[in-house]
Parts: C-alpha cells; sequence; structure tokens
C-alpha cells in the first residue's frame, strides 16, 4: 500500500473515531465536565500506538490481537471504576466483555506464537505509516465494536434489564458458545499432523465455512441488545457496533482474506470446492 493511502487511512480512522466518540458521549457520565465515554473511548487508540513503536522497531505482529483485547479489558474496567454507580446492566455487559476479551486474545495471542507469524502482516509491519495505519485501524476497531457496550455502561440513564436485556444476554451466550467450540474444534483439527495441508470440513465447520465469526456476530448482537434500552438520541449511532463486526468479518480482514488464502491453496482440490458449494457461507445451516 503506498503512504498517500495509508495516511488518509489514518486520517479517515481518526475521523470516524471522533465520530463516534461524539455520539456516545451524549447523555455520557460527566469526570470533571469530560464526558465519561469519550475518556474511556480513547483508551484503545493510546494502547495501540504506544505498543506499535517498539512492535515496529523489532518488526513483529505478535502482540496486535493481544494489544486489542488489553484495550477492551482497559476501557471496560477504567469505565467501571470511573461510574459512580453501577446498575445490573452495566454489570453483566462489563464482565460479557471481558470474558470475551481475555478468552479471545490469549487464544489469538497463543496461536500466533505457535505459527510464529501472522501472514496478514507479512509485508506491512516493514512500512512504518502502512504499519501504523494498521494499529490505528486497531484503535478504531476496539471502540467501534465496543461503542454501543460502552455508551450504556457511562450512559447517565438507568433502567431495568427488561425484556431485550434477557434476549441480549441468550444471544451473547450463544454467540459465544458457538465461537468456543469453533474455534477449539479447527485447534483439535490442526494438532493432527496428517491435517497439516488439509481443510476442515466436521464439527460446525461442516455447518458453517465460518462458524466462529457467526458465534462472533451474534454475540455482539446480543450487547447491542442489551444497550439499547438505555441509549437515546444520537447515541443511538453507536448500535452501529454488531453492523461493523458484521461487515469487518464478512468484507474486509475476515471471511475475503481467509477465502482468498483457502482458494490459493485447494481452489483444485475436488473435496475443497465440494466443500464450499455445500456449506453455508457464515450462518450455521445443515450441509446441502
Amino acid at each position: 500500500m503506498s503512504v498517500s493511502k495509508s495516511f488518509l487511512g489514518i486520517l479517515i480512522s481518526l475521523f470516524l473515531g471522533a465520530v463516534f466518540l461524539f455520539a456516545g458521549s451524549f447523555n455520557s457520565i460527566l469526570i470533571d465536565g469530560l464526558p465519561l465515554f469519550v475518556l474511556c473511548g480513547m483508551v484503545g487508540f493510546v494502547l495501540h500506538w504506544l505498543i506499535f513503536v517498539p512492535s515496529f522497531i523489532f518488526s513483529t505482529e505478535h502482540y496486535f490481537d493481544l494489544t486489542g483485547s488489553i484495550s477492551y479489558v482497559a476501557t471496560v474496567i477504567l469505565a467501571c471504576l470511573l461510574t459512580p454507580e453501577l446498575h445490573a446492566r452495566d454489570i453483566i455487559i462489563s464482565i460479557m466483555v471481558l470474558i470475551w476479551a481475555i478468552r479471545l486474545g490469549s487464544f489469538l495471542f497463543t496461536r500466533v506464537k505457535r505459527d510464529g507469524q501472522d501472514r496478514r502482516f507479512e509485508v506491512m509491519k516493514h512500512r512504518f505509516v502502512w504499519f501504523l495505519m494498521t494499529w490505528t485501524l486497531g484503535g478504531l476497531w476496539v471502540l467501534v465494536t465496543l461503542c454501543a457496550a460502552l455508551a450504556a455502561i457511562t450512559s447517565s440513564n438507568k433502567l431495568d434489564l427488561g425484556v431485550l436485556g434477557i434476549l441480549g444476554i441468550v444471544l451473547w451466550c450463544l454467540g459465544f458458545v458457538i465461537e468456543v467450540i469453533a474455534d477449539h474444534q479447527k485447534t483439535q483439527f490442526r494438532k493432527v499432523p496428517e491435517n497439516k495441508d488439509r481443510f476442515i470440513s466436521n464439527g460446525l465447520w461442516s455447518w458453517s465455512q465460518h462458524p466462529n465469526y457467526f458465534g462472533e456476530i451474534l454475540l455482539w448482537l446480543g450487547v447491542a441488545f442489551i444497550a439499547f434500552p438505555v441509549l437515546s438520541g444520537i447515541q443511538m449511532l453507536t448500535l452501529i457496533s454488531p453492523v461493523f463486526v458484521y461487515f469487518l468479518l464478512t468484507k474486509v480482514s475476515g471471511i475475503p482474506l481467509l477465502d482468498r488464502l483457502a482458494n490459493n491453496k485447494w481452489g483444485d482440490d475436488a473435496d475443497y470446492q465440494k466443500y464450499i458449494r455445500s456449506t453455508s457461507k457464515l450462518v450455521l445451516l445443515p450441509p446441502k
């Protein structure tokens, strides 16, 4: 990627970050006159920029996903510590984010250490502006993914959990279980030496080509359901969170990248072609 495009990517990321910080600050609890949402929402950017420096110096991507998970944890903990009175909704959302972030962060960090590299970063980690843009996007990823949850925690509007809250909890639990099972099945599959150059098509992976992503989208949709009742006005823009997760995973860095790599590796494999024709791309559905 050219330097000019990378700079443009950084500017767009900062602009979008400012938009969501502004939207989430509506009806936010104030700390010394500043919206708590803004104070917490900046954490992801700051941590990503701090860890970017040694990562570029040593040309390593090993701490990118881990930095994202730490950003989620730090943001939620800060919000909880600075919120004068935590209600049930706040506590439930916080626990959900912490469980998800710690589980996924440790899983991704262990995987990249085991594999030795993340192929997404093979070229960019040697190019300063491109690599900086990616880490800036990491900060934006944390903010936008978390914005509905953070807006609810920091909102001055506190209500009982209600039916939507219960529905959100069910969706989150279902999505989390699907994601964990799918990741576990793939990890166990990769441990078998004979499977080193094979694609997984058993378990949840026989019902979806990307069941872990389906679980991810579902759990963030659940968080949005829980957050919705206490949001108002322009705060509603933060409900873009699950839409953003869906767009990111299905149109940007998730499915398109993995499908391209898989096609390069198994595109001429008749079994693989049969698998992708008979298996749902994302949603869990019985194979055809």
